[in-house]
């Protein structure tokens, strides 16, 4: 009778497959080990009931912890579909969010609010990439916080900015607000929201001509 070696059967791809062998230890394999351990046990030093218990308690912690484990993901995740929804009925709505630069069309005007720190008027600079001016305004606050004012995209010769991405510069009172050591007031622009973004680091807003913005990052929709 001839006799096949194993090594034949892997030539001809017919090797038998081991089951996948699970590495996890479950409440089954638990009470197997315990088992196995009471009934190999010294007859003379039997297994302290204390020890015993301990035993015990230390599986059901393990258990418990597993179980929160699950439970706080399956929370996590109803939040962020939560979130997401919420996110989603954003769009459409204008969003201000605080900018440095802001990324305009040619001739494209800009809303936006100033943060004054006290009632009077505020210069404010609108600076080019090459940090060149063309258009400075004043803005007259009425009180300290939020100033709202609108630039018509337009150089102080009054012809349209050509496209590129443009600072506004603010400062209280009539100082230059280009001058080194400046004390700038934030500026925060209003920009309408055209989709929602679900990102591995959280949710992100599309805006109209600034592109995307952490949903963090907004200080309010109207």
């Amino acid at each position: 009778m001839t006799t096949i070696a194993s090594t034949d059967y892997a030539a001809l791809g017919l090797a038998q497959q081991q089951p996948a062998r699970s590495t996890t230890l479950g409440q089954a394999d638990f009470l197997l080990l315990m088992t196995e351990q009471l009934k190999n046990q010294d007859p003379l030093k039997p297994l302290d009931n204390n020890q015993f218990l301990g035993q015990l308690a230390q599986f059901s912690t393990v258990q418990g912890i597993d179980g929160m484990q699950a439970a706080m993901g399956a929370m996590a995740s109803i939040m962020e579909s939560d979130q997401t929804l919420r996110a989603a009925s954003l769009v459409g709505h204008d969003a201000l969010v605080s900018v440095e630069e802001v990324p305009l069309a040619a001739g494209a005007g800009l809303r936006a609010e100033v943060m004054a720190v006290a009632a009077g008027p505020v210069t404010m600079d609108v600076v080019d990439a090459n940090g060149v001016r063309v258009r400075r305004m004043t803005i007259e606050a009425t009180g300290a916080g939020a100033t709202a004012f609108e630039w018509d995209g337009r150089t102080d010769a009054g012809v349209a900015a050509p496209a590129g991405t443009y600072s506004f510069r603010a400062v209280t009172g009539a100082s230059d607000p280009s001058a080194q050591g400046a004390e700038l007031l934030p500026i925060r622009a209003s920009a309408r929201v055209e989709s929602v973004s679900i990102e591995p680091d959280g949710l992100f807003l599309n805006l109209a001509g600034m592109g995307s913005v952490p949903l963090s990052a907004i200080h309010r929709i109207g």
